[in-house]
């Protein structure tokens, strides 16, 4: 079984982040409504155009996504 993207994501967590995807993960981390669970893009995608107000730019979940894709294969 594969863990979820949150779950993947909070790696990411850095108390002073310094780069879009650790101020992603705060952010996540915070968002109570996040699906934690999912490993689903499209899933994924959906909710953070409706609700990831924290979010810069949907690039830097692509970027994410990209990095744990890569996990995912390994």
């Amino acid at each position: 079984m594969s863990k979820s993207f949150y779950h993947f994501l909070m790696k990411y967590r850095h108390p002073a982040p310094k780069d879009p995807i650790s101020k992603f993960a705060n952010h996540v981390y915070l968002d109570h409504d996040f699906p934690k669970h999912s490993t689903d893009y499209h899933e994924l995608t959906s909710y953070l155009e409706l609700n990831g107000y924290y979010l810069e730019s949907m690039s830097v979940f692509d970027d994410a996504w990209n990095q744990y894709l890569l996990v995912q294969k390994n």
